[in-house]
């Protein structure tokens, strides 16, 4: 490995920071609006399940955005 590769955008840590940044802020906003509607535990997991796809989302449009610019 080279010493620059570290510093690449293109790390498994950025994605995986990405993924559960995502699906955590989802699980959070589901678990308010569940909360606010008399069910966080239902609002929690709606919001790990939409969460899911919206990261994968993220991800994929960071990453596009990186190799556009390269």
């Amino acid at each position: 490995m080279t010493p620059d590769a570290a510093a690449s955008p293109h790390s498994l840590a950025t994605a995986s920071g990405l993924l559960l940044g995502t699906v955590g802020a989802a699980m959070a906003a589901g678990a308010l609006l569940g909360w606010a509607f008399g069910s966080w535990g239902i609002g929690l997991l709606v919001g790990a399940v939409a969460g899911i796809p919206l990261a994968v989302l993220v991800v994929y449009l960071v990453y596009s955005k990186q190799e556009q610019r390269a």
